[in-house]
């Protein structure tokens, strides 16, 4: 069962989720030229605390997750694109929350929230960064492959963690202890 609120031990897991994120997405696994890289499965540790609590602390994990983010590695072009690629790109992840409770819920959560995370990359993209577009593209093809190419890549590499039983054994254990009322 998801926790409803917000107690010291949800808000601990939700940090160390958070923090796990961060020092992963400092480990490039490929950078690409003009924003977006591939990381060492930092987006996985994202998505976790939706997939422990729900979709509420999971939206202001990712939320909180995003602001980390934008402070360390900024790239602002105005407000509201801040607000795109910082807020609801990041708190995409959270959505994992949706899907906390069923079969194959991580799974599920992970592919939707990243999901989630392109669609917004890819509106931040088409509407702030065509004039990045590749000769003879044009800005939403551009926005939607380049954006799909550095998610997409993410995405095969959590996929391929998440697919070592172990990993999934030992983040099955840890939502045990993360929602038990002890």
């Amino acid at each position: 069962m998801p926790q409803s609120k917000l107690s010291i031990k949800v808000l601990v897991f939700c940090a160390m989720c958070i923090a796990l994120a961060t020092v992963t997405g400092m480990v490039k696994l490929f950078r690409f030229p003009t924003g977006g890289s591939i990381t060492l499965a930092s987006t996985l540790f994202a998505t976790l605390p939706g997939y422990f609590f729900g979709p509420i602390p999971g939206l202001i994990s990712g939320i909180a997750y995003g602001l980390l983010h934008a402070f360390i590695n900024p790239f602002i072009l105005t407000p509201l694109q801040a607000i795109i690629d910082y807020g609801f790109a990041f708190a995409a992840y959270g959505l994992s929350g949706f899907f906390c409770q069923k079969k194959k819920g991580l799974l599920i959560g992970y592919l939707v929230s990243s999901i989630a995370r392109w669609f917004f990359a890819f509106l931040s993209g088409w509407i702030y960064f065509g004039e990045y577009a590749w000769e003879g593209w044009g800005t939403i093809a551009y926005s939607a492959v380049y954006n799909l190419i550095y998610i997409g890549g993410e995405v095969v590499i959590v996929l391929l963690v998440l697919s070592i039983p172990a990993v999934e054994h030992s983040i099955q254990k840890i939502k045990e202890a993360a929602v038990s009322k002890s």
